[in-house]
């Protein structure tokens, strides 16, 4: 796995998935449909319904870094977008 320009690299083994790509890079198989995004070229001439489900063995796959999407519940308070003390907006 290598490194470049917002990307990781990835060499595919038989049997691999896009679901199980996207589990194991982000921890959410939802985020399928951004590694085929990215790696759309790699199917040029397949329609979308055709791309391979099951991956053959030494695809190079571009894995996109995604940031981290921190909720502002997780935030401290001065962190918040709309930081609200509760002293009615009076600083002390």
């Amino acid at each position: 796995m290598t490194a470049s320009n917002g990307y990781l690299e990835h060499q595919t083994v038989a049997g691999e998935r896009w679901d199980i790509i996207a589990f194991r890079y982000y921890e959410d198989v939802g985020r399928q449909d951004e590694l085929i995004a990215a790696n759309r070229l790699l199917f040029v001439g397949e329609r979308p319904q055709k791309l391979p489900y099951i991956l053959p063995a030494g695809l190079t796959l571009r894995i996109p870094i995604l940031e981290e999407k921190v909720s502002e519940d997780a935030l401290p308070p001065w962190k918040r977008s709309t930081a609200d003390y509760g002293d009615g907006g009076s600083a002390p």
